[in-house]
């Protein structure tokens, strides 16, 4: 046995890896019909608590290994899934002109316009390439330079290239805000899988698996992105709000379970700086406090006394958690913290919703992904919504703590906001991620129009030592506090992790002040009885396919034929299992190029087959003839898969959309051609022909008598 061991292996191993990456497939559909039952229980329920009641208790249970399993899954195409397919094109030519300076446009300048847009329907070439060329044939002959036209922000260096390359930066760029503005409301809006990328140099293509309503995503996608500055209002007028949504929805628990209820809040509330840590949600942001930047205080309390403002005092941890979530069922989703001290030590301290004061100050509010849904839904409410400042919104952070990911733990700060925004993007002329040279840290700087400017300076200088929030599309996006105030329109934002993070806040401000345009050039919807006829397809295609493939081994090439046929589904399955593990998508060209590959695998194996029947004719052993076989065959199958696998690379580079998923499954299967009908193929007929065994290669192979000087 240990002599066959490695032979084996060589055959097992393969197989059983193919299994584990083709897991989290099988197991997410299995998850998501659970999934679809939960939320079908859910939409017969009278009420909106008891559906997400359902909901929450599904994502508690199975949430996590249901978001493991979609990221490591095979995943479909919109022609097998069905969904929306969109093309948007950014507006270069308009950026152009809008980066031109108004008075000087004349009509030399919009000729070369003109020109411009005529050409670039009819190229491929970069839009800034297309333009330049233009300028020069049209306007440069008549005495115009792009310095008649264009400004730089660099007056030490004012020349053509300076322009040029401003020009060729805002371009570039204005690419890469659309997709992240994009990206973040297809985020928002709760595609599964989307796929958004850069196509050439103006184009981002969008596939969204899924999506039916193609007006509300049309609205969605063509709104023009809004950026705001807003005050940050997180003070103790809003915790005294939250503090009366807790008393109100206790209450109207109570008044279903007929118990007596309290009245609700007037004026003051609940927090004591004797915070007991009771709630679930403390437990999973323990660790919140240590991104602050300040000294946490000691809120350890002294169990030794009794404590009357502690409705919880001897009670056991789980049932003080328990009446506690009983009767904060809103301020039990996050966690509060509130600040005290000089700015020279300040401290910050975690609160409670128990006790029968509020402090006047500033606090802050931190809250883990898993309660977002219900926090948003309990907000959304309008008995809720009686208890909040009418000039104040709710808003969430736009990404997580970077501290607490590093902990697997998304955490998200919220703010209470001023409605009426201080400034809106449409004042930013400019926005650049740097380096502070004192602390080389990532900062962003960002220059303002002449009213902006002086919009800003009255804003901050109004606002010293407060907080004002960086908000773009309802996500903040920072929130620095004013340190001084700040003149001539140029002001610097500091606090980012990485030059990642930095970037990332250029393109969201620049992104207010966006010149350029994005058009829907291109959409279309693939509906879901489209894609399950697909699928039908493909399946019914590929199985048809694989029977009559094994029948034809089976019948032709007999015990030969059926290990051709195991080789053959093993290539299948080492096909999807890599298409999952790389994260591509299964299309039906894709489908298509299972077929051709399975074809190829099967020609290998003809062609080792027929050279073993020719070496048996000639008198050889078994096992010399099957070495033969396998050796002469070699550089044919090297030498058509070859060229083939060279054919699917040209396809993959230079293709797209389903050009590419044919590509690539070919480009796969021919590998793994490769691996089971020599590798694997040889290893399964050295087992079988052990112990002096033989195997039958289908009927016997007639050489043709050998003839000399023409005559037999």
């Amino acid at each position: 046995m240990k002599k066959y061991l490695g032979k084996i292996l060589i055959i097992v191993l393969p197989v059983i890896a193919a299994l584990i990456l083709l897991y989290p497939t099988w197991n997410a559909s299995s998850l998501e019909e659970l999934e679809k039952a939960a939320k079908q229980k859910a939409a017969k329920t009278d009420n909106s608590e008891d559906s997400l009641a359902i909901m929450d208790d599904f994502y508690r249970i199975h949430g996590e290994e249901l978001a493991n399993a979609k990221k490591n899954r095979l995943k479909l195409g919109l022609d097998l899934r069905g969904g929306m397919y969109v093309t948007m094109e950014v507006d270069i030519v308009k950026l152009i002109q809008e980066s031109a300076v108004t008075e000087s446009i004349d009509d030399i300048f919009n000729e070369v316009i003109d020109k411009t847009i005529k050409d670039q329907t009819e190229s491929e070439d970069a839009v800034i390439d297309i333009f330049l060329r233009n300028f020069r044939d049209i306007a440069t002959p008549k005495g115009k330079t792009l310095l008649n036209y264009f400004e730089t922000s660099d007056y030490k260096n004012v020349s053509e290239d300076a322009i040029i390359e401003k020009l060729q930066t805002n371009a570039d760029q204005a690419i890469d805000q659309a997709q992240e503005v994009i990206r973040r409301r297809i985020d928002q809006y709760g595609v599964s899988e989307p796929n958004i990328n850069k196509s050439g140099a103006r184009r981002i293509v969008l596939e969204l698996p899924g999506v039916q309503n193609r007006d509300e995503m049309m609205a969605l996608l063509q709104t023009t992105a809004r950026l705001e500055f807003n005050l940050v209002r997180n003070n103790e007028v809003i915790v005294k709000a939250f503090a009366k949504i807790d008393k109100h929805l206790s209450n109207l628990e109570k008044m279903k379970k007929g118990i007596e209820i309290e009245e609700e809040i007037t004026d003051t509330t609940a927090v004591d700086s004797t915070m007991v840590a009771v709630n679930d949600t403390n437990k999973v942001l323990d660790t919140a406090s240590q991104d602050t930047g300040v000294a946490l205080a000691d809120t350890s309390a002294d169990t030794t006394k009794k404590d009357p403002n502690n409705p919880y005092e001897g009670l056991s941890e789980e049932e003080a958690g328990k009446r506690y979530r009983e009767d904060h069922p809103f301020t039990s989703l996050f966690v509060t913290y509130y600040y005290y001290g000089t700015d020279e030590n300040r401290q910050v301290q975690q609160f409670g919703y128990i006790g029968n004061d509020i402090p006047d100050g500033e606090y802050s509010f931190r809250i883990p992904k898993e309660s977002i849904d219900k926090f948003n839904i309990l907000l959304n409410r309008p008995d809720i919504k009686n208890f909040l400042p009418i000039d104040i919104s709710i808003n969430i952070d736009a990404k997580p703590d970077r501290q607490a990911i590093k902990r697997n733990v998304e955490i998200y700060d919220f703010y209470a906001l001023k409605k009426e925004p201080e400034l809106t993007g449409e004042v930013i002329t400019d926005a650049r991620a740097t380096f502070d040279p004192t602390t080389n840290a990532p900062v962003v700087s960002m220059q303002m129009n002449y009213d902006g400017a002086e919009s800003w300076g009255r804003i901050t200088g109004a606002n010293l030592k407060k907080r004002i929030a960086i908000v773009l599309d309802d996500r903040v996006y920072s929130a620095p506090v004013v340190q001084n105030k700040i003149t001539g329109g140029s002001s610097q934002i500091s606090g980012m992790a990485n030059a990642e993070e930095a970037h990332l806040l250029e393109i969201v401000l620049k992104s207010g002040a966006l010149k350029a345009p994005v058009t829907i050039i291109e959409e279309r919807v693939v509906g879901p009885s489209l894609g399950e006829d697909s699928i039908r397809s493909g399946l019914w295609a590929s199985i048809g396919a694989i029977i009559l493939v094994i029948l034809f081994m089976l019948m032709y090439y007999q015990t030969a034929g059926s290990v051709a046929d195991i080789a053959v589904i093993i290539n299948v399955l080492l096909i999807l299992s890599v298409l999952a593990a790389l994260g591509g998508t299964l299309t039906l060209p894709g489908i298509a190029g299972i077929i051709l590959t399975m074809g190829m695998a099967v020609d290998a194996n003809v062609l080792i087959f027929e050279r073993v029947r020719e070496e048996l004719a000639k008198g050889r052993s078994m096992r010399s003839a099957i070495d033969e076989g396998f050796a002469k065959a070699m550089r044919a199958i090297l030498d058509s898969n070859i060229t083939t696998f060279l054919a699917g690379v040209v396809l993959y580079y230079f293709g797209s959309g389903p050009i590419q998923g044919f590509a690539l499954t070919l480009i796969i299967g021919i590998i793994g051609t490769l691996f089971t009908a020599i590798i694997i193929s040889k290893s399964i007929i050295e087992l079988f022909i052990s112990g002096n065994r033989t195997m039958s290669f289908g009927e016997s192979k007639k050489l043709k008598p050998v003839t000399s000087g023409g005559k037999k």
